[in-house]
């Protein structure tokens, strides 16, 4: 009786809705076609007409569709082939969807009329279509930030009219493709201004004919990429050239001399490439702002003249550059110079830093040869002299002669007479109003900008007012926050725009304000280059709609009457849910474990806030695992079990079941599963999903085969790592947790940072595993957290032990002691020795190739001939371990030094690679359990502890 009812109910309310169609009916099937494929498609779509209506994000011009904008919807799906049925579409914007992906269908080269594509920071992967080709009047083509393999398609050198061409963060291989007899190329393409191939794998040599004084491009940037050969001469042919990035490449042989010939050049960065030769001849290029030629192979020889002359130059940074003799005091004023970076280099005689301009901010020559210092009277910023005679003599004890000094904190909006203001987690103080908002929220990663110092406010706030002006937003609620330089030397800055009333966007609002940001129709300060923007899906409330259509009288009258209707409806369903009381309980009980979450835990505080992680049913997990089949058991621990599951999908994954004895609270599992669905990156283990049902906790993570950095080091299951892989080892589990530090929002602090808690897959590439005992930074909480003392023995941090306020430098001290792990294959406290008072006291300067540590050292370590970089990794370590927080590195620091060393040996800093051979690393096809490790427990146990005020760690920790 309730179906027929509802039957009624549905066909009557479509009858009251279906009109005349103003919508050409092949583009009204393509879209509905194309929702049925997407989740999350806003509330108007799939009511009325298209274009009547119309549906958010489409715009129509007579009776066809013309623009189809859908970016930051949280849409989730795949691309479907019936997009090419759309074929008066002008304008195709699909991006900031993280969860959109699958293959672009070939079939979109039939959208003839299309000017603009934009699928950037969403997961298609698979070739770019050789179809695109077809799309002669596309003006604006961004594909950056998925995960394209392949190469790039030569027809698209067959795109006259591009402008912008963007396919920067991909997977992209092989060679730049350029034309011949019977092939298009990309040498075709004289009207594009943008050339954005950054961080990719593209190899061979830069062609020479893919230049011409044709060109008119502004933006060239090849950075991180596979590129040998040399630089080609015809560079020096595109005059229009405002930022050229060719670093972090193998490009070898001399830099061509007719550089100088780009005259408009405002950004040159040549680094860590193989460059040979003598350093390349400025002089004359009048408006550089930015010049890197760090870590190359250029003749030893004295300053260039040029030093002296570029008065423009915000930044000079050539560290280990060969440079020696006398330093030219002329750089020091130069009007706009704000920093000089010559680090590891040989200048020798007296620094003399003269008059110093207004603006200059650091000035770095650790490891030189300098012997004397002359001050400045007008310099009071920062000097590093670490690793110089002067060091020892005139400036014995001075601060200059410290590693590490303290920076000009870089710029954030303040939120001036808002800062009382408290807000929950998942919202914001909107410093305009001092409201509570839900702002519209991502990253703008500048690639090129032509400055470093991050402390002038009245440069970020140029950007604020171009933001809010452009943006059409009210004065002042625009917010940048915490601007770094990450480790493809990109500025990145934290975004949030609020909405002008209220606590949201309206959809309309987020999509203009997407596509602005998307399209590059913003007219930022010129100072900050090129950039991309990469934003978060808008948390709408449930069921919110844009309001901005009207709606006929039919239609209203259409919808008063199915109101009737359904509260009819409704009485019947109360009357059958009522008489169906107990089985609607069984109901929600398996449907939605939720619901039991708050009665089941305390201390649980509510269901958890997921991003991205399923919910399994203990049934399903059951399933997959064959009962939980002892043929399926891959792991075990005082915890419980890790099994091997196969999901109804096909994806294989391991599933860590906790027995009843050892399972940890409501708020600790809460806090594991909340931290591993809102943080994803390549080297942090992956939630899938998890069960909480039945009395069950369960965590459903990829399946990683090789197991932890502990049991490689003990050589488990044949794996042998040799020191190359040890260097990206720590690489990729620096990456991480820098991730974590500095790009999570907010923040996270790991606080059980140990070899067991980073995996291993099956190339190798570490993953931080385990976040059960994380902590969240809050703004209120910038510095540190008091907190109870939690983590595990032999890593834990002694600051943070004896003051109980947790930092981000207490995860480099754990780090620190992991990094001393891969040299000695040791667990850090055995037979009651502590590895970092061993290696403390073994620390030998005389040994100039193991630093006195050759015995205690991993035999597998000391057969090898020449172990790259190793004293900088002990010194590293060992700074990592410094009893005092304020004199440790942070993790992105490492990040940079591990990849300088990688880039040195002449070895891919890029995580993503893979070994040569399967012989490379040792046996990497051996499917093992990397989940071995406990889940946290609130009791004691040998490993992982919960301070309690009378267990005596601080007498295992020396003294230095």
């Amino acid at each position: 009786m309730i179906s027929r009812f509802f039957l009624l109910f549905v066909v009557f309310a479509a009858g009251l809705q279906v009109a005349p169609g103003d919508t050409n009916p092949q583009d009204a099937a393509a879209l509905r076609s194309l929702m049925t494929q997407w989740q999350n498609t806003p509330p108007s779509w799939g009511t009325n007409d298209p274009c009547s209506t119309p549906w958010e994000g489409i715009s129509c011009s007579n009776s066809r569709v013309t623009i189809l904008t859908l970016n930051s919807m949280g849409i989730k799906g795949t691309l479907s082939s019936d997009i090419s049925q759309l074929t008066q579409l002008q304008s195709l914007d699909l991006s900031l969807n993280s969860k959109l992906g699958g293959p672009v269908p070939p079939s979109i080269g039939n959208l003839k009329q299309l000017t603009t594509l934009i699928l950037a920071g969403c997961s298609f992967t698979g070739n770019i279509p050789q179809e695109l080709g077809n799309l002669e009047n596309l003006y604006f083509l961004a594909l950056n930030s998925n995960n394209f393999t392949g190469r790039i398609p030569a027809s698209l050198g067959q795109l006259s009219n591009l402008y912008w061409f963007d396919l920067g963060d991909n997977q992209l291989t092989g060679v730049i493709p350029v034309s011949s007899n019977t092939s298009p190329g990309l040498d075709l393409l004289v009207n594009t201004k943008h050339f954005h191939f950054n961080k990719n794998q593209l190899s061979g040599s830069i062609p020479e004919s893919l230049f011409s004084s044709k060109m008119t491009l502004m933006h060239l940037l090849f950075d991180s990429n596979q590129f040998t050969g040399q630089i080609p001469e015809s560079i020096g042919l595109v005059t229009s050239l405002e930022v050229l990035r060719l670093d972090r490449n193998s490009l070898g042989g001399t830099v061509p001399s007719n550089l100088t010939n780009l005259v408009k050049l405002n950004e040159l960065s040549l680094a860590n490439n193989q460059l040979i030769g003598p350093i390349p001849d400025l002089t004359g290029m009048s408006v550089l702002n930015y010049v890197d030629l760090s870590n190359n192979s250029f003749d030893a020889n004295q300053a260039p003249n040029w030093f002296s002359t570029l008065e423009s130059l915000t930044t000079l940074v050539l560290e280990s550059g060969g440079l020696n003799g006398n330093i030219p005091t002329q750089m020091f004023s130069f009007p706009q110079i704000q920093q000089v970076l010559l680090s590891n280099n040989a200048f020798n005689g007296t620094l003399d830093l003269g008059k110093t301009s207004s603006g200059l901010q650091l000035v770095d020559f650790k490891n030189n040869a300098i012997s004397g210092f002359k001050s400045s009277p007008g310099y009071n910023e920062n000097l590093i002299l670490y690793g110089n005679p002067v060091c020892t003599t005139q400036l014995l004890n001075s601060i200059y002669c410290s590693l590490q000094q303290e920076l000009q904190q870089p710029y954030s909006t303040g939120l001036g007479q808002c800062n009382s203001t408290s807000c929950p987690f998942d919202q914001s103080v909107n410093p305009q109003s001092c409201n509570c908002a839900y702002p519209y929220e991502g990253l703008l990663i500048f690639r090129a900008p032509f400055f470093r110092d991050l402390s002038n406010s009245s440069r970020f706030q140029e950007l604020e007012s171009n933001l809010w002006t452009q943006l059409k937003l009210a004065p002042h609620s625009v917010s940048l926050l915490n601007p770094f330089f990450n480790s493809d030397n990109y500025l990145q800055v934290e975004l949030k725009l609020f909405p002008p009333s209220g606590m949201y966007f309206t959809r309309l609002d987020v999509l203009k304000i997407g596509f602005a940001l998307s399209n590059q129709t913003l007219d930022i300060p010129s100072i900050f280059g090129p950039y991309s923007f990469i934003g978060s899906p808008y948390p709408f409330p449930s069921g919110s709609n844009s309001g901005g259509s009207s709606m006929s009288t039919g239609v209203i009258a259409g919808i008063a009457i199915g109101c009737v209707i359904l509260l009819v409806v409704l009485v019947i369903v109360g009357i059958y849910a009522f008489r169906q009381k107990k089985r609607a309980q069984r109901a929600v009980e398996q449907n939605k474990p939720f619901a039991s979450w708050i009665s089941k835990g305390k201390e649980s505080d509510g269901a958890p806030q997921l991003k991205g992680a399923r919910l399994f049913s203990y049934d399903e997990l059951r399933k997959s695992t064959n009962n939980f089949a002892e043929t399926n058991e891959i792991g075990c621990g005082g915890y419980g079990k890790v099994y091997k599951g196969f999901l109804s999908s096909g994806e294989l994954v391991a599933i860590k079941r906790a027995q009843q004895g050892s399972m940890q609270g409501g708020h600790e599992f809460k806090t594991e599963i909340e931290l591993l669905s809102r943080v994803h990156h390549k080297n942090l283990v992956g939630l899938v999903g998890f069960c909480f049902e039945q009395g069950e906790q369960m965590l459903v993570y990829e399946y990683i085969p090789n197991g932890t950095l502990r049991e490689s080091l003990i050589g488990k299951d044949g794996i042998q790592l040799d020191w190359p892989r040890r260097l990206k080892v720590a690489l990729g589990s620096a990456r991480g947790l820098a991730y974590l530090h500095e790009l999570a929002n907010p923040p996270i602090i790991h606080r059980d940072v140990k070899s067991t808690n980073i995996l291993l897959d099956e190339n190798l590439i570490a993953k931080v595993a385990d976040f059960g005992l994380s902590k969240l930074v809050s703004d209120s909480q910038k510095g540190h957290i008091s907190t109870q003392v939690k983590g595990t023995l032999g890593y834990l941090d002694p600051e943070y032990y004896m003051t109980q306020q947790l930092t981000e430098k207490s995860d480099v001290y754990s780090f620190g002691v992991v990094m001393l792990e891969l040299i000695m294959a040791k667990q850090p406290i055995e037979k009651g020795k502590y590895i970092v008072r061993e290696v403390r006291m073994a620390l030998n300067d005389k040994d100039e190739e193991y630093y006195g540590l050759r015995e205690m050292m991993d035999p597998a370590l000391r057969s090898t001939a020449n172990l790259i970089g190793f004293r900088r990794f002990v010194e590293l370590a060992m700074l990592c371990v410094e009893e005092s927080a304020s004199q440790r590195p942070t993790m992105n620091e490492l990040v940079k030094e591990f990849e300088t060393m990688l880039h040195n040996a002449g070895l891919n800093s890029n995580s993503n690679s893979t070994p040569s051979s399967a012989t490379d690393f040792g046996n990497t096809n051996n499917a093992h359990h990397p989940y071995n490790e406990p889940l946290p427990r609130k009791d004691f146990h040998s490993d992982s502890f919960e301070y309690t005020g009378g267990f005596q760690f601080a007498s295992k920790i020396e003294p230095k």
